[in-house]
């Protein structure tokens, strides 16, 4: 590739426009004969990858970043900006649900719809727009805000629990998009979202289980509180109940299959065992609630809270409880 194209793609994930291509020398029918070898790759109409550069950037998982960048270099609007499902995905946010590859834009003047990507006329302000990469982007608080007016509840606050883990954005920012966009559909969905949210949640299936428990009328448990003894942590639980002393733990599948800083799933199985073990001999209660729980064997487990909140925790304690301001962020 010429150097100057080379600079160009570089800049994009490797993506460029045939006007490029003309300006860095290349005629019609060498752009033609390197789309038909295979060497380069049309995105769309009038814009490019090299084959090379496509699979580097599929292999990190940035595929959708291209896609974005190829329609609005198609469409050549200089305020269009990623949006909505394509922004939470380029922000890294999960997506609870498997959702169409359609690209999310959105412009502040025009709307337009086609097979593969939907364009929003919504009003930007400048601090609802950032960039990700070369990809301009609305910001974090701008895209959740954007998704809860469409998603389903739990899938909603599942990625605004995962962006306020993450330090993508605060509950202030949250609000003050909410109060820009509270004339438009969806609104009040994306209220009642924001609402449900809480950033010390370190999972999806902590935040599903929170929701879960709300929904049946029971008393909201307290994320993330250390139990500690003389000032030694015995354990930090997912949610802890004051005066029953009932710790909530939620037993996701990957905590045990892939575990992080380097254990073991045995040497995670057996520190479970033994910090569960102190918890009960200091007469702490210990509800295990796992994904498959929430669903159709949610009923006993439902029934075991109720029990346990029923009755109070010891009178005399051997421990105290220090609760945290944040969740931990899990990384390798």
């Amino acid at each position: 590739m010429h150097p100057a194209l080379r600079h160009v793609a570089t800049r994009r994930l490797g993506v460029f426009t045939a006007a490029e291509a003309r300006q860095a020398g290349y005629t019609h029918s060498e752009v033609r004969h390197l789309v038909s070898s295979g060497r380069w790759v049309r995105l769309r109409r009038g814009v490019f990858a090299t084959a090379d550069d496509l699979a580097e950037v599929e292999g990190r998982g940035a595929r959708h970043a291209v896609d974005c960048l190829a329609v609005l270099l198609t469409l050549g609007r200089p305020l269009a900006v990623a949006s909505h499902i394509s922004a939470a995905r380029l922000w890294g946010l999960p997506v609870q649900r498997e959702r169409e590859d359609t690209v999310r834009l959105t412009d502040p003047t025009q709307w337009r719809r086609r097979s593969n990507y939907l364009m929003t006329c919504a009003a930007l302000p400048s601090a609802h727009c950032g960039t990700r990469g070369p990809v301009p982007v609305t910001s974090p608080a701008r895209t959740l805000v954007d998704c809860s007016r469409e998603w389903p509840l739990e899938d909603a606050v599942v990625a605004i629990d995962a962006a306020l883990l993450r330090g993508r954005t605060s509950l202030p920012e949250l609000e003050e998009v909410l109060a820009t966009v509270r004339r438009w559909p969806g609104s009040s969905r994306a209220a009642r979202a924001v609402g449900l949210a809480d950033g010390r949640a370190e999972s999806p299936l902590e935040t599903r289980g929170r929701l879960r428990v709300v929904g049946s009328g029971l008393p909201v448990f307290e994320p993330q509180v250390e139990v500690r003894v003389a000032g030694r942590l015995v354990a930090v639980v997912d949610g802890w109940y004051e005066e029953a002393a009932v710790a909530v733990e939620f037993d996701g599948r990957l905590k045990y299959t892939d575990p992080w800083r380097d254990r073991t799933p045995g040497q995670v199985l057996w520190e479970e065992k033994r910090r569960e073990d102190e918890l009960r001999a200091l007469d702490v209660r210990v509800v295990r609630i796992a994904d498959t729980d929430l669903g159709r064997g949610w009923t006993p487990v439902e029934q075991r809270l109720r029990g346990l909140l029923a009755r109070p925790g010891p009178t005399r304690r051997r421990f105290t409880v220090v609760r945290r301001t944040a969740g931990v962020l899990r990384t390798a």
